[in-house]
């Protein structure tokens, strides 16, 4: 691959902070937080992919976006983008929708 790196992004449509999305999200992955204190925490995904969290701008309210990073291609993100939205829609009362195209 050429170390580029690909992004898919979920939106959550429900009033949540970074923090308890990054929870929710590794309780659902079973999967730690990394880099936990800083500002740029993530959770490693199987197959290399890894979540960020993204506030939005000035506080203000929803939604909030959950990006699902590859270096192996948009189309390796976008499918661990699909099976995280399928955890969180099992495990969570969350409305999360894709904001891409596979």
């Amino acid at each position: 691959m050429d170390g580029r790196e690909y992004c898919a992004t979920l939106i959550v449509r429900n009033a949540v902070t970074k923090v308890e999305a990054l929870a929710v999200i590794a309780l659902a992955v079973d999967r730690p937080v990394t880099d936990a204190r800083t500002a740029r925490p993530y959770i490693e995904l199987d197959g290399g992919a890894r979540v960020e969290v993204e506030i939005p701008k000035f506080g203000e309210p929803p939604p909030l976006a959950i990006d699902v990073y590859s270096t192996l291609g948009h189309e390796h993100a976008a499918l661990g983008a699909l099976s995280l939205l399928q955890r969180l829609e099992e495990q969570t009362s969350w409305t999360v929708k894709p904001d891409f195209v596979l």
